[in-house]
């Protein structure tokens, strides 16, 4: 990928092909950063020719970011690149629905790999490189499901706590090195979520939704400016707000009335 005078450097999103990720990497082209983007499904070729139309050069990967295998795919694509990351947006997630003792255990597995291992092995090593040389941008996407225990979602809303926590250790670490992190706690967004997730039947699944152009830019804009954290939609600031002062077994009922298997038809 040779970089061109236009260019402002290199971005790297991962799960870009659809929803917030692909506008995130919206974001970025827009503002003339080359990407390098990657997502497990094979429609990240597709979002990738749409990218190109802002006139950045674009590299679409597709690997499966729940493995340390797919993720040093990615790595070594960055590598054979030649060129330092300036801002990484690790947002590849996965959902999962329903009761947790009924899910498939592999499943759950996805889920755990997916939002946390692969997601902090990424950062890890894209991070070093940006250590090193004493700069760049991390955009980490969290929740605002990471504040409530996740009724009839446990798994998830149990990842997004963790990535939630860790993108606030990371940036004190990092704290007068040159990078610095950002977390993106998004709300209920309108993307491919909830029905890859099978929440369909599900007051969350059905209820309106936030732009995820909108949550993108607002993420984006935070990572740029360098700030800690960023919830975006003053309703989910409102929710996440009164979760922090809430008992955990009143925001677990709450949210199983949300989330539980029938609940949009009740």
């Amino acid at each position: 990928m040779a970089e061109t005078a236009s260019t402002k450097g290199m971005a790297v999103i991962t799960g870009a092909s659809t929803g917030i990720g692909f506008e995130l990497a919206q974001c970025a082209a827009r503002d003339g950063y080359d990407l390098i983007i990657a997502a497990d499904q094979a429609r990240i070729v597709q979002a990738a020719s749409r990218l190109k139309a802002f006139g950045v050069a674009v590299e679409p990967i597709e690997t499966d970011l729940s493995t340390l295998e797919g993720v040093d795919r990615l790595i070594e694509r960055i590598e054979a690149d030649g060129r330092s990351v300036d801002l990484l947006m690790a947002n590849a997630g996965r959902g999962l629905g329903k009761g947790f003792l009924d899910q498939n255990f592999a499943d759950v597995r996805k889920v755990v790999d997916t939002n946390i291992t692969g997601t902090i092995y990424l950062v890890q090593q894209i991070g070093n490189h940006m250590r090193a040389r004493g700069e760049g941008r991390i955009l980490l996407t969290g929740s605002i499901a990471g504040f409530m225990p996740g009724s009839y979602q446990a798994v998830y809303n149990g990842t997004k706590a963790f990535i939630n926590s860790f993108s606030f250790a990371l940036r004190e670490e990092l704290r007068g090195s040159g990078v610095t992190v950002s977390c993106l706690m998004p709300g209920a967004t309108e993307t491919e979520f909830f029905k890859r997730a099978d929440l369909m039947d599900t007051s969350i699944g059905q209820a309106k939704k936030e732009d995820p152009a909108d949550v993108a830019r607002i993420g984006y804009d935070a990572m740029l400016d360098g700030e800690g954290d960023v919830v975006s939609g003053w309703k989910n600031k409102l929710q996440a707000a009164v979760a922090n002062v809430t008992p955990a077994s009143v925001l677990a009922h709450q949210h199983a009335k949300m989330a539980e298997p029938g609940s949009g038809t009740k």
